[in-house]
C-alpha cells in the first residue's frame, strides 16, 4: 500500500488535491492511504518525531511556518527516496531546488491538466522500483539489491564493487557487465571505473559530482559534458 501525504495551508486546496490524488490510485487500481495537513510544521514533526513513512509528497512551496522547500530539504534526511511533487505560483523555485531532487513541478494555473499526470507518473514508477532489484548470487550466498538503493558501482580489481547507504557488495563481474545488467537508463558513467545511479546525484561541482549523502565522486574530463548533459535531460522531465 502506497502512503501519501498532502501538505497545503489552504483547505480547498488540500481537498481539491485529495481528490485528484484518490482518482489517480483509483484509475490505476493502487492501494493508497492519504494523509492530509494544513501547517507543514506538523507533517514534518509526524516524520522527524515520530517516524511517519511516506512514498510520495504533494507539497505547496509558499507556506507559513516552514515553506514547501525547507520542509523537502529536512524530510530528505529521513525519507532519502519518497517522491515530491511541488505545487507551486512561481516555477522559478524549481531552479532553486535542483539539489532537493524534486519529482515533479506543478504549475496552479495548470493544476488540472498537469496533477493527475504528475501523480501518476510517481505512482507508476513508486509501483515498478519496488520489485526492481539487483541479484547477486554466489555458490554461498543470494542478495537482492533495491536498485533505487545504489549510489554508484566502481571498478575493484576483477569485481564490481556495488555501494548503497547500508553498506557495499562485490560481484565477481566487470562493471559493464553489470552495467548492462542493470539495464537502468538512471545509471551513468562518470569515468572509466565507476557508474553512479542518477537520481542520488544533486549536483556537479569543480569535476566532482556530489550525492544525496555528501559522497563525491570524480568525473573524467572526457565524461564530464555528457554527464552533464544527462543531468540536464533528466531535470528537464521533471520540471
Amino acid at each position: 500500500m502506497l502512503c501519501i501525504a498532502i501538505c497545503d495551508d489552504e483547505p480547498a486546496a488540500v481537498s481539491e488535491h485529495k481528490n485528484i490524488t484518490s482518482d489517480c490510485l483509483k484509475s490505476l487500481s493502487a492501494a493508497g492511504e492519504i494523509t492530509v495537513y494544513q501547517r507543514s510544521d506538523n507533517l514534518l514533526y509526524d516524520i522527524t518525531e515520530d517516524g511517519f513513512f511516506y512514498d510520495l509528497l504533494l507539497l505547496d512551496i509558499e507556506m507559513p511556518k516552514v515553506s514547501g522547500m525547507e520542509l523537502a530539504k529536512k524530510i530528505r534526511l529521513y525519507l532519502p527516496n519518497v517522491r515530491i511533487i511541488f505545487i507551486t505560483s512561481h516555477i522559478e523555485y524549481a531552479i532553486d531546488a535542483f539539489e532537493l531532487s524534486i519529482f515533479r513541478y506543478v504549475p496552479k494555473n495548470e493544476l488540472a491538466s498537469r496533477l493527475p499526470a504528475a501523480i501518476l507518473d510517481a505512482v507508476r514508477l513508486i509501483t515498478l522500483e519496488e520489485g526492481k532489484t539487483y541479484t547477486i548470487k554466489t555458490n554461498s550466498r543470494m542478495e537482492r539489491i533495491p536498485i533505487r538503493d545504489i549510489l554508484y558501482i566502481e571498478r575493484d580489481g576483477k569485481n564490481a564493487l556495488i555501494v548503497t547507504a547500508k553498506g557495499s557488495s562485490k560481484v565477481r563481474k566487470s562493471l559493464q557487465q553489470v552495467y548492462e545488467e542493470l539495464d537502468s537508463p538512471e545509471f551513468l558513467y562518470l569515468d572509466r571505473g565507476c557508474i553512479a545511479n542518477l537520481i542520488h546525484i544533486m549536483q556537479v561541482r569543480e569535476g566532482m559530482a556530489v550525492l544525496q549523502d555528501g559522497h563525491t565522486l570524480p568525473i573524467s574530463r572526457s565524461h564530464l559534458s555528457e554527464v552533464k548533459e544527462e543531468i540536464n535531460r533528466y531535470w528537464g522531465d521533471h520540471i
